[in-house]
């Protein structure tokens, strides 16, 4: 007989809604997970956006850190339909005169491709060689820090703290490999100049070349499936289209994990928070918001350099001192005229996606927290300067406006996609010193906005649910 002693349920159906679901019900939970959406996914969701038969993903699209989850290494999703789809090339980033700096597999033909830039090949390296250990560190809440491999995590360490700017300017010699590096870090969407935001030109840098950036064959809905599936041969039950009003509908199980942002959490649980308590997450900073554009086209992006077209993942921003520029402006408020754009071209590999010989297109880049800006035609200039004819192929396009993100999904406030700005403080202490844990007893958070942070790896999730377990 199940009784309130071994029921819980998880608020939200993003990954690491669904990761805390698996690792409940893999305990012994009787573990109902609640979707206030027709269809669960959150940030790993595909559909219909633009016309019949194209396939776009909603939010995230590439996925270096879901390929190499912790806890998604121990479910067997390809069981339950996963299957990753790998092309040629990671990460290409075109220059300006037909050049471009390609991040490969291979550490030695991306060295040499960006003019022997040894330097960086060698520390590269010793972060490749040690992966699954460098991603079982930076995936592990930071507080309490990890202790094991000190010496490991103190030599990534010294790369990770110093700001992308400085970093690039220190380990690369030559202009093309400083770009490809400042790409990468801006995906933290904080400015190149702060602090530790070089950690994540290193983080996807090496994941490159350890795991390679995949994208799931049919969509990133892929992923929310196979999890959802393993989830419910657990004995685990998903209910949709049913938005939770108040902790009241959470009180007959022992533990609740809601996978909300703190904005949503203070409209669910009213009262019931202590003010202290409150005002720490009303205190909570989001990041800057991303603009979004889906496109149907009816032939290949036509890349200026043709190297491009191996890859699936595209930077489009130019120099350095570009996307520097570029992404200082969405943390002063203000929008870039010429946006560092991070671009998917999935199609090329996966015919899912699009109906025969036309294909799917899919950018975003950053603007401030709640920005009203149109973003399309800065977005397209910077598309066409590297791929010239690119308009001409565009038989329909999608919008998604930070106002939307945020109507189609709460978690994401202002358009923050990422649950939270990524500073030192809210990496180590999000979304206050309490983590996943609330001052309700049984009532914990698992999404984005708790450690490690955002990113398709479920492990906001996995940690929430082991916090909760131990009680």
């Amino acid at each position: 007989m199940h009784t309130k002693k071994n029921e819980a349920i998880v608020v939200g159906s993003g990954p690491n809604g669904l990761t805390a679901g698996i690792e409940l019900a893999r305990a012994g939970y009787r573990t109902t997970l609640i979707e206030a959406n027709a269809t669960i996914g959150g940030g790993i969701s595909t559909a219909a956006l633009t016309l019949p038969g194209f396939l776009h993903d909603v939010c995230s699209a590439v996925h270096p850190l879901a390929v190499s989850s912790p806890a998604f290494r121990q479910y067997p999703l390809a069981e339950h339909g996963l299957e990753w789809i790998h092309s040629p090339v990671p990460l290409a980033h075109p220059l300006d005169g037909g050049r471009a700096a390609l991040l490969e597999r291979s550490i030695e033909a991306t060295v040499w491709g960006l003019g022997a830039e040894e330097k960086y090949g060698r520390i590269v390296e010793q972060m490749a060689n040690h992966w699954v250990r460098l991603v079982d560190f930076f995936l592990h809440p930071m507080f309490p820090p990890p202790v094991r491999h000190p010496l490991l995590m103190a030599r990534f360490g010294l790369h990770a703290a110093p700001a992308a700017t400085w970093e690039a300017r220190r380990i690369f010699a030559r202009p093309p490999g400083r770009a490809l590096f400042a790409g990468l870090a801006a995906h933290s969407n904080l400015p190149l100049t702060a602090p530790a935001s070089a950690a994540f030109g290193w983080v996807l840098g090496a994941a490159a070349h350890a795991v390679g950036w995949p994208i799931p064959r049919c969509g990133s809905q892929s992923i929310a499936a196979a999890l959802a599936s393993y989830f419910q041969s657990l004995g685990g039950t998903i209910l949709t289209g049913h938005r939770v009003a108040s902790l009241n509908e959470t009180n007959e199980a022992k533990l609740a994990l809601f996978d909300v942002g703190p904005k949503e959490f203070l409209r669910i649980a009213g009262d019931a928070l202590p003010s202290s308590y409150r005002k720490s997450l009303e205190r909570y900073r989001p990041a800057p918001a991303a603009f979004k554009l889906d496109w149907a086209l009816s032939a290949p992006v036509p890349w200026a350099n043709s190297d491009c077209a191996k890859a699936a993942t595209v930077h489009l921003g130019g120099t350095l001192e570009e996307i520097s520029s570029a992404e200082s402006h969405p943390s002063a408020g203000t929008v870039s005229p010429n946006p560092y754009v991070l671009f998917v071209q999935p199609s090329l590999f996966d015919s899912t996606r699009a109906p025969g010989g036309s294909h799917t297109a899919w950018a975003y880049c950053h603007v401030p927290n709640g920005s009203r800006e149109d973003m399309t035609s800065r977005i397209e200039a910077q598309v066409e300067r590297f791929a010239p004819g690119f308009s001409k192929l565009i038989l329909a396009r999608h919008v998604i406006t930070p106002a939307e993100f945020e109507q189609m999904n709460p978690n994401y406030a202002g358009g923050d996609i990422v649950g939270g700005a990524q500073s030192i403080s809210q990496l180590f202490f999000r979304p206050n010193r309490r983590l996943y844990k609330t001052p309700l007893k049984g009532v914990y958070l698992c999404s984005a906005s708790t450690p490690p942070g955002g990113g398709v790896h479920g492990m906001c999730g996995y940690w929430a649910a082991k916090w909760a377990m131990s009680g």
